[in-house]
């Protein structure tokens, strides 16, 4: 699962902490600087940028899916001791190359168990290999998403936020995620693309005059798989830019996390085969604040033995929140499988429960 952030102190406190290098501090936020796309602890030795070049983060894996890589004099992301062999080599390999993608048959091409490999970053990093390579490589791709929403950088400024020293290393990343190169993103292309800031972490949001096609958490186990089924279905690129369903996704989700809205208005691009949109029909019904198990929606459906397919289109959704289908648990009332991780799916259970009570 995708443990929820911890609260963070307060902008002013963490900023003490940081330019007084307070070990007490160590461990509770991490901090990201944007003219070396690069995060530290608070006690970082390294000179101290200005203070208009900072931000913060509650963990390693946030500062990573926003862009940046951990300091090498600090070693924000390491527990203790000397990093073990193994796992020095293969961050060292991503960091050449934050856009490789190593899978199990890569690895023990390389003479490497992948179950090693996941139990010694997960002891030494507190997540799996694949979970950091994750991480790394699409955070290193969505800096063109997130640094387009206050500014347009320049694609070799992209390339260096992004933390590529080759500019093929980063077209290559761009392209294997948006399906094009940095240099030919413009207005044209089919599918604009946002970050949206909330208070469960950053979501991507994907849309285009059709409607909305994808809105969820950007470190969601799937969704890199799932933007490339994208593409191939709508022979499309990728684009980040401005666009009226996409203001109209921030606006509502801005809202809702304030309690101030209970339904979506956003127009839904259609996808999916007629068996998960009836699924997902089923999901927009259940109001908030009330929950239904896996089996309930196969029965409301006129197939009561279908309980897994319907937890199958239910994890394929990808349009979180919108789609509410975490408002789905098991039979019995525990929570189950969510592609946001079970915090997060608790988080908002509990929440939409609060803003049903308060109407």
């Amino acid at each position: 699962t995708t443990p929820l952030s911890p609260k963070l102190p307060s902008n002013a406190v963490m900023c003490r902490a940081f330019y007084e290098r307070d070990a007490s501090f160590d461990g509770t936020f991490f901090t990201g600087v944007t003219s070396t796309r690069i995060f530290c602890r608070p006690t970082c030795t390294a000179r101290k940028p200005k203070p208009e070049n900072i931000e913060f983060f509650a963990t390693p894996s946030e500062a990573m899916f926003a862009g940046y890589r951990a300091c090498l004099r600090c070693k924000p992301m390491d527990t203790a001791g000397e990093r073990p062999p193994l796992v020095a080599k293969l961050v060292q390999l991503l960091e050449n190359d934050p856009s490789l993608r190593l899978r199990e048959a890569d690895l023990s091409a390389m003479g490497i168990d992948a179950s090693t490999a996941r139990r010694q970053f997960l002891r030494y990093f507190g997540m799996t290999f694949q979970a950091y390579s994750r991480a790394r490589r699409m955070g290193a791709a969505l800096v063109t998403v997130r640094s387009s929403t206050t500014r347009k950088p320049s694609v070799i400024e992209q390339q260096l936020e992004a933390g590529f020293e080759s500019s093929s290393g980063y077209r290559d990343a761009v392209t294997r995620l948006f399906g094009a190169p940095p240099s030919r993103l413009s207005p044209a292309v089919l599918l604009f693309a946002r970050w949206l800031e909330t208070p469960l972490g950053a979501m991507l949001v994907l849309a285009d005059d059709a409607g909305i096609h994808v809105l969820d958490f950007v470190n969601r186990r799937g969704l890199e798989r799932e933007i490339s089924r994208l593409r191939a279905r709508l022979k499309c690129v990728i684009v980040p830019g401005s666009h009226r369903y996409l203001d109209q996704a921030e606006r509502e989700i801005r809202e809702y996390y304030a309690g101030h809205r209970q339904t979506f208005t956003l127009p839904l691009a259609p996808r999916g085969t007629p068996f998960q949109r009836e699924v997902w029909a089923q999901l927009l019904a259940i109001p908030m604040g009330q929950t239904r198990s896996y089996s309930e929606i196969a029965v409301a459906l006129g197939r009561p033995t279908a309980v897994r397919a319907v937890a199958r289109a239910n994890g394929d959704n990808y349009r979180g929140i919108i789609i509410p289908c975490h408002r789905v648990i098991g039979a019995d009332g525990t929570l189950t499988g969510y592609g946001g991780g079970l915090a997060r799916k608790q988080w908002l259970l509990d929440f939409e429960r609060r803003v049903a009570q308060n109407g």
